[in-house]
């Protein structure tokens, strides 16, 4: 029985990471934004950041959901950079306690861009991060 507690602690956690971020897209739905079907997510460290690629067209708003369990106790920072390394986001909301942030982003041109996720404070440990997008 031992072999399968990590396992079934890391299902655990990936349970509550996708229902914080259906949380986040949720209030954003109602704004009207569509959000696409899937999931981007990968185990953050406190040392080491992650990256990820998005595709952007001119002419769409957006909104970037990033988020950790609620209840890891890690805060988190999100970024969207242009191909030149700099924020492009035109305002982040952070959800009380820091598990979450929805940036909004309306890109000047159409382009591959880069969201960032890194730890901003709270526990110090490996969490799940889990991002999702949607536009309208």
């Amino acid at each position: 029985m031992l072999p399968l507690a990590p396992a079934s602690l890391r299902a655990d956690e990936a349970s509550q990471v996708e229902e914080a971020l259906v949380e986040l897209a949720k209030a954003q739905e109602a704004q009207g934004f569509d959000f696409r079907a899937d999931i981007w997510e990968r185990e953050l460290s406190p040392e080491m950041g992650k990256a990820v690629r998005i595709q952007l067209f001119k002419g769409n708003e957006y909104r970037v959901a990033v988020a950790v369990s609620p209840k890891s106790g890690v805060q988190i920072s999100s970024q969207v950079l242009d191909s030149e390394g700099k924020p492009i986001e035109s305002k982040v909301e952070k959800t009380p306690g820091g598990w979450g942030v929805t940036l909004h982003v309306t890109p000047k041109r159409t382009g591959v861009y880069m969201v960032t996720v890194r730890h901003a404070g709270g526990t110090q440990k490996k969490a799940l991060v889990a991002m999702i997008s949607g536009y309208k």
